[in-house]
Formats: C-alpha cells, sequence, structure tokens
C-alpha cells in the first residue's frame, strides 16, 4: 500500500490552505501529471497542503509506471482507496476542508461515473458529494477529444489509442456540470492553482 501515516506538526499546517488530489488508474498522462505536481507543491508548499488520494487502480499505475517512491517522496499524506467512502473523503469536502477537488488524469471509467451521477467508488463518490455541497471539481480528461493519441507504456514503447465518440459525450456533459471544470492537459493545472494562490 501507497499509504503513508507520517506525523506532521500540527503548527506546520494549520494556517495552511488544502486541495484534495485525486488520481485515478489513467496512464495516460500519469508522468507528466505528477511532474506538474511536484513542481506545484513545491511552488506553494508554504500556504498550500496537497493531500493525495489515489483510487484502487490509480495505487497499481503509479507502481506500474514505477512512480510510488516518487509520489511518496514529494507528498507527505497519501490515502488509497478502500471503498466509496473509506478514506472519508466526501465528508472532508462537504465539510469544507479542501477549497477544491482536483482528479487528474482521470479514467474514462470515472468521467463517466461523475457524469451520470454514480457514486461507487472512492473518487466519483468524492465528486458527486463535493457538488452537492458547492465545492468546485477539476477533472483532467485523457478523453478530452475525439482524436487518435499516442500515449507511453511503462517500458517507453508507444501505444496508440482511439478516443472515442463515446467517451468524449461523456466529457461534454462534464463540462456542462454547475461547478465541474475540464482540463485538457496537465500544465492548465499550473493556472488552477495560480487562480486560488499567491505563490509564497
Amino acid at each position: 500500500m501507497l499509504s503513508t501515516q507520517l506525523t506532521v506538526n500540527k503548527n506546520e499546517v494549520k494556517n495552511k490552505r488544502r486541495v484534495a488530489w485525486g488520481i485515478t488508474g489513467c496512464g495516460d498522462l500519469i508522468p507528466e501529471t505528477l511532474e506538474v505536481m511536484n513542481e506545484i507543491k513545491q511552488k506553494y508548499e508554504d500556504e498550500v497542503e496537497i493531500r493525495v488520494y489515489l483510487s484502487k487502480a490509480g495505487e497499481q499505475v503509479i507502481k506500474y509506471y514505477k512512480l510510488a517512491d516518487d509520489l511518496k517522496e514529494n507528498f507527505r499524506r497519501l490515502h488509497v482507496e478502500i471503498d466509496s467512502n473509506s478514506p472519508f473523503l466526501a465528508g472532508a469536502l462537504q465539510l469544507g476542508k479542501f477549497e477544491f477537488l482536483l482528479i487528474a488524469p482521470t479514467t474514462s471509467n470515472t468521467v463517466a461515473k461523475i457524469s451520470l451521477g454514480i457514486a461507487d467508488t472512492l473518487l466519483s463518490n468524492a465528486a458527486i458529494m463535493a457538488l452537492k455541497a458547492y465545492v468546485p471539481v477539476y477533472i483532467l480528461s485523457s478523453d478530452y477529444k475525439e482524436r487518435t493519441t499516442i500515449t507511453k507504456l511503462p517500458s517507453g514503447q508507444p501505444l496508440k489509442l482511439k478516443i472515442r465518440k463515446e467517451d468524449v459525450a461523456h466529457v461534454k456533459k462534464l463540462i456542462e456540470m454547475d461547478n465541474v471544470y475540464v482540463l485538457e492537459k496537465p500544465e492548465d493545472i499550473n493556472q488552477l492553482f495560480k487562480n486560488y494562490f499567491q505563490a509564497g
């Protein structure tokens, strides 16, 4: 398990604003997303605490891409899905403990579930409960538009993927939902944090 139980100095984090970062089992864009989030963590570490929540598949993909050590080294709070309500991310979001929920990258499965209101996994449940409490949800989808794309396998070999119109239809539905914002590429996360926080 990637979960970490580190002792944290309360004075160190009590004045920090929090962000919940969810990672699904999307291999496409995961190395690029982690690189961006590492940079953001360093830039905003004096004022922002980023807590990481991995789906079960997300934990597998992080290990598959050999990124687990990198993630653990840079983020002190890691939580892995047990079920749709454990860890209790949905409750923390509804209590206003986080500025927003970022799910990046997001599988077509999770995108579809959120667009259809299906809350049977940690991150789909968290997103839907956040929206009910007026907490913004930002989603980086690898299926942003219909096309053929080339991604990389953990071995470095290229993999040709077809982004289907059916998957894109769910993304379009998300775009139409209140308080849901779809990001097109990992670099867009930089602007998201810039909009919310002033770098120290």
